[in-house]
């Protein structure tokens, strides 16, 4: 016999809504864990390509440089990101079609995160 979920009848928001302030381009870390894996929150900071610098994506998602540039490659074997070198700096490109990695969640792809996430933020 399968067990229902059950669901809250009414969801409202809790708090100051993202993008109300230039300060939540990287909003406080006030918990010690998220719903969201560190992969997303980099992919999410090199969309919305507000970060001049691998190391300020760090500081921002709350990683070391080090394990921004793992994930970064992790983000690029699988075809997710592609780097184009432009003068000094990297170009991030996203393929929003690509599907997401679990088995539960391989029906959506990149892009269905990605609006999820950033739907009404002016930031991006």
């Amino acid at each position: 016999m399968a067990e229902e979920l059950s669901r809250p009848v009414e969801m409202r928001p809790l708090g100051k809504p993202l993008g109300s302030s230039s300060e939540d381009q990287c909003p406080s870390r006030t918990t010690n864990w998220t719903f969201l894996t560190n992969h997303t929150h980099v992919l999410l900071c090199l969309a919305r390509g507000h970060h001049e610098t691998l190391r300020e994506v760090a500081d921002c998602v709350g990683i070391t440089e080090r394990a921004v540039q793992r994930i970064v490659a992790d983000l690029e074997s699988a075809n997710i990101i592609t780097r184009t070198r432009e003068g000094r700096k990297n170009r991030y490109t996203v393929d929003i079609n690509r599907p997401l990695r679990h088995d539960l969640e391989a029906h959506k792809t990149v892009g269905d995160l990605m609006e999820m996430v950033l739907q009404g933020d002016h930031h991006h």
